[in-house]
């Protein structure tokens, strides 16, 4: 059976050429400096994102946890959309880690409102306060929307009115460019630093990049060692990761066409309710027929060679990636149909 995994994009496997590209890396132990593999990822990304420099870690959890501590003191607040995945999905580590406390905002399907954010900025020095030491921004939304450049860059110019640097949770940045159909650089120019995963959409088998000014990534560098990130001969994931930035990053408008074709599908079908104004990337949510036992679709789709979570609060997702083609859109919704029809 050949296996169809809509769970998430993180399970993309590696492609033969980044398979090639592992065995063949050149290595040196990164946390001396000297492997050149590392090196010219760290590079590219800079290059590509606008940016003075770039590190290479191991996740992008660990990128954002590692932005919080490199840019705030203990005790700051940072202001956050209330459904980001640094709130949701990053298991607290903001406060364990960085110290920090964050300041949420109901936002618009991922847009925070630019006076929702001026009123939570803490202006002056009253002693009772903390210091709102970054905002924190997400695009592409993990809801599957793509922020309006100009949001980003309402929020950058208020940013610096009051001197607080801007963070990029970029995770699917380059999918958020794709849909743009612009250049990268044109939403990383509004964030002091980006974080973007090669692990999700980009196939690398592990790695994010966090990017900024040098002198930021000096100090993120000496903070990654501090959370155990220090890497040792790691030009074996270095290389398939510049692959993953060079030419996985081309081709995502393939994913984009397979979840619209996804969605599309799903709508078709009696009961189900899909989020089709939402579907800018690689991400479809719907929600299924009222009183449909999540658990048992899973299930029922697992037994047919389909990998899928089951709904969680209503909300269902599929993830497309480079290893769900046409043919496999097809075997999904037939599947779908035949278990809605009973």
């Amino acid at each position: 059976m050949t296996w169809i995994d809509l769970r998430s994009d993180t399970v993309t496997h590696p492609t033969p050429a980044m398979r090639d590209a592992m065995r063949d890396a050149e290595v040196g132990d990164d946390v001396y400096g000297d492997d050149p593999s590392v090196k010219a990822l760290e590079d590219a990304a800079a290059g590509k994102l606008g940016k003075e420099a770039a590190l290479f870690v191991p996740s992008g959890n660990f990128g954002n946890q590692l932005a919080l501590l490199t840019h705030c003191d203990r005790g700051d607040e940072v202001i956050l959309g209330d459904d980001c995945h640094i709130v949701w999905h990053e298991t607290g580590g903001a406060a364990l880690i960085a110290g920090v406390q964050l300041r949420t905002i109901e936002s618009d399907k991922g847009v925070m409102p630019i006076d929702a954010i001026r009123r939570r900025i803490r202006v002056g020095e009253d002693i009772h306060w903390p210091k709102t030491g970054l905002i924190s921004l997400e695009n592409a939304h993990s809801n599957g929307r793509v922020i309006p450049l100009s949001a980003m860059a309402e929020t950058a110019a208020l940013a610096r009115e009051h001197h607080i640097p801007v963070h990029l949770d970029g995770a699917r940045v380059f999918n958020a460019a794709t849909h743009l159909r612009c250049d990268v650089r044109e939403i990383t120019q509004h964030a002091d630093t980006v974080m973007f995963c090669l692990s999700k959409g980009l196939a690398a088998p592990v790695g994010s990049i966090i990017a900024g000014s040098a002198d930021f990534v000096r100090r993120a560098r000496r903070n990654r060692k501090l959370m155990g990130g220090g890497l040792r001969q790691a030009g074996v994931l270095a290389a398939p990761g510049l692959i993953a930035l060079n030419e996985m990053s081309q081709r995502l408008a393939e994913d984009h066409d397979r979840a619209q074709s996804l969605a599309e599908g799903l709508a078709a079908l009696p009961g189900v309710s899909v989020q089709r104004e939402d579907v800018h990337i690689n991400l479809v949510w719907f929600r299924l027929p009222e009183n449909t036992d999540g658990a048992a679709l899973a299930a029922y789709l697992l037994e047919r060679g389909i990998k899928a979570n089951p709904p969680e609060d209503g909300l269902m997702r599929f993830a497309t990636h480079w290893q769900v083609d046409g043919e496999a859109v097809e075997r999904t919704l037939a599947a779908m149909r035949a278990f809605l029809a009973g």
